[in-house]
């Protein structure tokens, strides 16, 4: 398989595994979505990395395979090429990218899926597609300034430029930049305390945050009140409440 979901101390493991530089072809995105799919379902998974491997991320598209496709063979794929990526994007879990080597094009946006990204010190980044007469397709152009902003996002975009790690943490493309050989274990880490958490409220603050970027400011208000006090009945909230005036803050421990 190309993808594999790997599932340990609560954390599932997202592995591309699609040697040498783990290309994103057209069965690999089907069945990326397919365990994105499977990872929201699994109440074993609270909290997911996506990793490429010691070596590389996601070098971007199988170019070969998409030479081969016509206009019209794309008009075809496209929606369902995005949809694989839209799937990681909207697992309602605390979802990280583990980036090592290079996450270019479709790999950049695959990390992009993230929500939170943490770099190996040799990571390479970037949008490469206007070098092949292409734009990015795979929600680059959308998430990548939402995240960064638009200019910023322009820039990559427009010169099919690579950064560094140094230049992706300062321009706010990856969030940490730890040594290579910590890139897996960092990742999972931070997934894995997430996953002890409070699992609806962590779904709940992750659709509000999502949905407030993708629309104004009075419907993401609106998102945030009705989980706020729909979280009044999960007991989780009881839960936490009771730890915090029993023990104090922070030792609160979710089912």
């Amino acid at each position: 398989m190309t993808v594999n979901l790997e599932v340990a101390e609560g954390v599932g493991t997202l592995r591309l595994d699609r040697p040498p530089m783990n290309a994103l072809d057209i069965a690999t995105q089907d069945r990326l979505k397919e365990l994105a799919e499977e990872a929201t379902r699994r109440d074993d998974v609270r909290a997911v990395v996506i990793y490429g491997g010691e070596k590389v991320f996601a070098a971007g598209a199988d170019i070969k395979e998409m030479q081969a496709m016509d206009h019209t063979a794309m008009v075809l794929r496209a929606r369902a090429l995005q949809e694989s990526f839209t799937a990681v994007a909207r697992i309602p879990k605390p979802v990280v990218a583990a980036v090592t080597g290079y996450a270019l094009g479709g790999g950049c946006e695959l990390a992009l899926c993230a929500d939170f990204r943490i770099a190996a010190e040799n990571a390479k980044l970037g949008q490469p597609e206007i070098l092949l007469g292409l734009i990015p397709g795979a929600g680059g152009t959308q998430r990548l300034a939402r995240l960064i902003g638009p200019s910023k996002a322009k820039d990559l975009i427009f010169t099919g430029r690579m950064v560094k790690a140094d230049e992706a943490l300062t321009l706010g493309l990856v969030d940490r930049v730890v040594p290579a050989e910590e890139v897996y274990t960092a990742a999972h880490a931070w997934a894995a305390k997430l996953a002890q958490g409070p699992a609806i409220a962590l779904r709940a603050a992750k659709e509000a945050v999502d949905t407030g970027l993708e629309t104004d400011i009075e419907t993401g208000l609106a998102v945030e009140r009705n989980w706020f006090a729909g979280l009044f009945a999960t007991p989780d909230r009881e839960t936490g409440m009771r730890s915090f005036v029993e023990e104090g803050p922070g030792k609160a421990k979710f089912l």
